[in-house]
């Protein structure tokens, strides 16, 4: 955790000004915001996919909630809220979810548009950055945030954005890597994670250096424990996470009470 007024900041490995981040993770997006989905399955071998189902499962969406999905980029998140909430009114009626795909970089956000996965679906794309929300109090059902909150600068001004615009009863929920409690598993993953991903990224997009970025950023994210106290810290309550796949990634959930 960053203490509050420090002018430098980690990028991946690096320490940086805290000014320069948010220009070098827009950076990183840019370059891989049109092989952003396939690289997350050939990194992942597709579990991103079954990681993200969970989490939206443990959210429970239900008809007509409205969602906020921060640095929600290609719209993974927001469509499983909605396709889950109309799950439900399918089967029991009433009105359809909403949600705001919301993310700081451009580039994402165009690579997030098609038609056909949209059809039908009440998804609007905000761009804008996730410690400054421009949103009212009290607007949202829901708030996510997936594989997104370790590349914000400054992590507490956007926990504490997410429950202000949270309404009463409202639920934030992060899915993130983590850090595998079990040492030998987290050492079998750091050996694919620093041997592979930024090949793999070279071999794909020609782009070794936002690939290196991603794992040395996973490295640098406080584990479950710490994470959940920040969340804590934002005013979030009945703050809980569950490890999947052993804990390579991590899914926290907190109240707005």
């Amino acid at each position: 955790m960053e203490p509050a007024g420090k002018d430098t900041i980690d990028f991946g490995f690096e320490t940086v000004d805290r000014s320069q981040k948010q220009g070098r993770v827009k950076q990183v997006f840019d370059s891989v915001a049109d092989s952003y989905d396939r690289m997350n399955d050939l990194m992942t071998g597709g579990l991103h996919r079954v990681w993200k189902n969970m989490a939206i499962t443990k959210l429970n969406p239900r008809p007509g909630e409205r969602l906020l999905d921060v640095a929600g980029g290609t719209g993974d998140i927001a469509r499983r809220f909605i396709a889950a909430a109309d799950d439900v009114v399918e089967r029991k009626g009433g009105k359809r979810a909403s949600a705001v795909v919301f993310d700081i970089n451009y580039e994402m956000l165009r690579a997030g548009i098609d038609p056909r996965k949209d059809t039908d679906m009440d998804l609007e794309r905000v761009c804008g950055n996730a410690e400054m929300l421009p949103f009212d109090d009290n607007s949202f059902d829901a708030v996510t945030i997936s594989y997104g909150i370790r590349n914000v600068t400054d992590r507490m001004a956007a926990l504490r954005e997410f429950h202000r615009v949270l309404k009463p009863g409202g639920r934030l929920g992060v899915l993130e890597f983590s850090t595998p409690p079990e040492p030998l598993i987290a050492a079998a993953n750091d050996l694919y994670s620093f041997n592979v991903l930024p090949r793999l990224g070279q071999a794909v997009v020609g782009d070794r250096d936002s690939y290196q970025y991603l794992v040395e950023s996973i490295r640098r994210f406080p584990k479950q424990e710490q994470f959940a106290a920040m969340i804590r810290d934002a005013g979030f309550a009945k703050v809980s996470w569950d490890n999947y796949s052993a804990g390579v990634t991590a899914f926290h959930m907190g109240w707005k009470l």
